[in-house]
């Protein structure tokens, strides 16, 4: 896409500072950026860049006041990251955007499978009997689909997608490469003769309602019975692993490499950082923040609780905590210097 300055300018609410003809074709970063290209100044670290860049626009907030010369077009927005998010999303050209609106030649479909209109099915792909998919979803090169799945409108399949058997995706699900919905959970039952662990049946599946992205490699096992439940607007990083009968609430986001077991129900508007663990039968209430590599083992009931540590604590409490035994090898040292010390002066 080729816009000048002041189209982009009125398209994002912009305010123009210099050339208001000059091109703008592609986003950059503002280290990286060449002529015909945008970039945006939002941390104060990079502000030196701003003073060489190649960029052609900078966007930059309201307030801000260079301290030298400025060669590009400033664009002035109230909100910076907002309105990159925006122009990323305008300028994205996506695997799906460039796939022919059709079924490949070297896909297989089955003909009870019932596909919506504009629906497009890449090179490998299967799609079992029963299987459901709506209006406007693009299912790219060897993904499959099994029986009596459903897909809502307007999804996004990347390569290597899994859904397995009866699972649900609501519109607007986007699965990143590799995902897979509806393994099966992990449950085994042990023997007390034997000492053998014997397979129990999962014969649930797995829902995920509307809006809902799902990164690389990332896992959802499908329910013992009942539903694995993923509501609207939840976020999941690559290799994040979702046990059987998980509940996880709206908008709620989870960083890479976390775990989650079996039973666990997470409320709305969580945060879990990175390779975090939450315990099975564990219940988060809304808005909790769980801080990277913690580790969650009871309920928690509070709204808002932000925890740290493992097994993890109450966020300020760690870090005071931290304070402490981070300094314990030090402090050992010396205490066994003073009681050497001590020793010596009473003759021992």
């Amino acid at each position: 896409m080729k816009i000048t300055a002041v189209k982009l300018a009125e398209m994002i609410g912009a305010t123009v500072e210099g050339n208001p003809d000059v091109i703008i074709s592609s986003p950059a970063k503002i280290e990286e950026a060449g002529p015909g290209s945008i970039t945006f100044l939002a941390n104060p670290a990079y502000e030196h860049h701003l003073y060489n860049t190649g960029a052609s626009a900078v966007l930059v907030s309201l307030d801000f006041a260079p301290r030298e010369p400025v060669k590009p077009t400033l664009l002035r927005v109230a909100d910076v990251y907002g309105t990159v998010s925006n122009l990323l999303a305008v300028y994205k050209q996506d695997e799906a955007a460039q796939t022919r609106r059709a079924v490949s030649a070297h896909a297989a479909v089955e003909d009870t499978a019932t596909l919506g209109d504009n629906v497009r099915i890449g090179k490998f792909s299967v799609v079992e009997q029963g299987a459901v998919i709506g209006e406007g979803t693009v299912i790219l090169d060897q993904v499959y689909i099994g029986p009596n799945v459903t897909i809502g409108k307007d999804c996004v399949l990347y390569p290597g997608v899994r859904v397995l058997r009866d699972c649900v995706l609501g519109d607007n699900c986007v699965l990143h490469a590799n995902v897979v919905i509806g393994g099966d959970g992990f449950g085994f039952a042990p023997d007390p003769e034997t000492g053998r662990y014997n397979k129990v049946p999962q014969i649930g599946n797995v829902v995920l309602h509307d809006r809902v992205e799902i990164g690389a490699s990332t896992t959802i096992d499908r329910a013992t019975m009942g539903s694995t439940v993923i509501h609207s607007g939840v976020k999941l990083d690559n290799l994040i692993q979702v046990a059987h009968n998980v509940e996880i609430g709206e908008n709620t986001v989870i960083a890479a490499q976390a775990g989650i077991a079996g039973s666990a129900k997470i409320g709305k508007n969580c945060r879990i950082g990175g390779q975090a663990g939450i315990g099975g039968h564990c219940t988060l209430a809304d808005g909790t923040q769980v801080q990277a590599q913690s580790g969650v083992i009871n309920n928690i009931t509070k709204s808002g609780a932000k925890l740290g540590g493992s097994p993890h604590m109450h966020y300020p409490d760690y870090l005071r905590s931290y304070a402490v035994f981070k300094n314990l090898p030090s402090v050992v040292n010396k205490l066994r210097k003073d009681i050497a010390e001590l020793r010596r002066q009473i003759g021992q």
